[in-house]
């Protein structure tokens, strides 16, 4: 398979810049995988899509003020590092101006609030990184760090929590599980009171979602490892729903890889935590995904290809010349998708 096969043309304005101002009137692509065929409806409508006995699983991860902007000691030079993964006092990130962080490398951010020094050199851009601190990490991270808002959206955000789910709850992401966004809390309340159930999971977003895909045979490309975790009561719900032949659907990508990872590795869902590089491109069967909730996402990109195994690539393709037709706002800040097997 091709890279290109997964490329489209999109007008840069369609590209959101800003969230609307009510996150469940965002429109709702609703893509109905039997018979190919599409509906325009309004996210809230996502109800009429549901049903009693229904597990809607979420990403309850929340991003973390990952992208720190600081200066080399001995030399002054500029540093920008993107906190990918925290580990107790050691960080692995993204680094922007990478050539000049080597081994032992000291970077000072702020006063002097948070030093960062180099431990391990990666490849690709990568360093690991212990940090030295006084205080609570992710206290100083809020004080010295920016959300890392993805580099197509060039408008500062006014209130940083519009780029977080309303059940971000653990902290440890650098980039928002944006389908999620569209769910207000009175929403969810809707959706439980129609007996859907609903669970989350935990996948802290990082490189392995949002790194861009640069070999042409797709086959070549490696993904980066996620952090996830599962609790034994959503892993219960998810083994009953499967025996019971009820409907799992995925809010969202990282939901959806955690959950395939989960059922590949073990055949069934269990309490566990552990890292995943699953990479899904058509050909690949789903073994839990029954319908998926999704945002639009951006050409050439393994998120595209993931939702393409789900449909096909056609198909896919299809739905976003439909929503670009129909001009549908796109990435983080735009509509949705719901890909369904019928109602």
């Amino acid at each position: 398979m091709k890279l290109s096969d997964f490329d489209f043309h999109l007008p840069q304005e369609l590209i959101a810049q800003t969230p609307i101002e009510n996150r469940s009137e965002s429109r709702l692509l609703v893509v109905n995988t039997l018979n190919s065929s599409f509906t325009h409806e309004r996210f809230s409508d996502i109800l009429r899509h549901l049903r009693p006995n229904d597990v809607l699983v979420r990403n309850n991860t929340k991003v973390i003020p990952a992208r720190l902007f600081g200066t080399k000691q001995k030399t002054n030079a500029y540093v920008e590092l993107l906190i990918l993964e925290v580990k107790e006092n050691e960080c692995k990130c993204l680094v922007g101006n990478a050539k000049v962080v080597k081994l032992g490398t000291m970077i000072s951010f702020g006063q002097g609030e948070l030093v960062a020094e180099c431990i391990e050199v990666l490849d690709q851009g990568l360093r690991r990184f212990k940090m030295h601190f006084q205080g609570i990490f992710l206290e100083v991270l809020q004080q010295l760090g920016e959300v890392p808002l993805p580099p197509y959206i060039k408008t500062k955000l006014s209130d940083p929590d519009r780029y977080q789910t309303v059940y971000a709850k653990v902290d440890g992401s650098a980039a928002a599980p944006t389908a999620g966004l569209h769910f207000t809390e009175t929403l969810i309340g809707q959706i439980e009171a129609m007996g859907v159930k609903i669970v989350d999971i935990t996948l802290h977003v990082g490189l392995g979602t949002f790194k861009p895909v640069d070999k042409e045979d797709i086959l070549e490309h490696k993904m980066h490892e996620e952090s996830y975790w599962m609790t034994q009561d959503t892993a219960d719900t998810l083994n009953h729903a499967r025996k019971n032949n009820n409907r799992i659907i995925c809010v969202g990508t990282t939901s959806a890889r955690t959950i395939e990872t989960i059922i590949t590795r073990y055949g069934e869902f269990k309490e566990c935590s552990g890292s995943t590089e699953i990479f899904i491109y058509p050909g690949y069967t789903f073994k839990a995904v029954d319908a998926l909730i999704t945002n639009f996402h951006l050409p050439k990109s393994t998120l595209l290809m993931m939702i393409s195994a789900f449909c096909s690539r056609d198909l896919i393709l299809r739905a976003y010349q439909e929503a670009i037709d129909h001009r549908y706002r796109f990435f983080s800040f735009g509509d949705s998708m719901f890909l369904t097997k019928g109602d």
